[in-house]
């Protein structure tokens, strides 16, 4: 009885075992690269305050690096990228914004809030695209409006994260 046991016990691992390698296995492919040069942020049809286009791309840039994902993190126009041999292009483009207020917020709960549209691409030197999703940033209860910046950057981390 107890050696039937064992070989229930041993079956059901190999099971969990097995579930778990394939689990694994479809996990999204990761792209091996080193080098990641971010270009400016973009609006479409869509006017945006420059202070909101700057804090934009300076969180964006900050929060990739934090990352960890890649070896060196280029600025827009920054030498040295041209040399990379695997370095892909991070490009951002606004297609929604609308700008709520601090006060409205702290007033009551369903108004003023920030919102940002953001369609972020990542693709190698030869245009193949890698990612290419749209992000959201807001501020829904408290926090400055430039808050949303600082969330549509943290939400581009965590697609790179997933992603390489």
């Amino acid at each position: 009885m107890r050696r039937t046991n064992l070989l229930r016990t041993g079956i059901v691992l190999l099971v969990v075992l097995a579930a778990a390698g394939i689990a694994q296995s479809q996990k999204s492919p990761k792209f091996p690269v080193t080098a990641i040069q971010i270009q400016f942020v973009r609006a479409a049809d869509v006017t945006l305050p420059p202070e909101f286009q700057v804090a934009l791309y300076e969180y964006m840039v900050d929060e990739v690096k934090k990352t960890g994902k890649f070896q060196r993190v280029y600025r827009d126009g920054e030498e040295g990228a041209e040399g990379e041999k695997d370095l892909v292009m991070l490009r951002s483009l606004v297609t929604g914004f609308s700008e709520g207020s601090a006060r409205a917020r702290q007033v009551t709960t369903v108004a003023g809030a920030t919102k940002i549209k953001v369609r972020v691409q990542v693709s190698t030197r030869d245009d193949r695209m890698i990612i290419d999703r749209d992000v959201d940033g807001n501020v829904r209860f408290f926090g400055e409006n430039l808050r949303a910046t600082y969330n549509f950057a943290k939400g581009v981390a965590k697609l790179i994260k997933q992603n390489f």
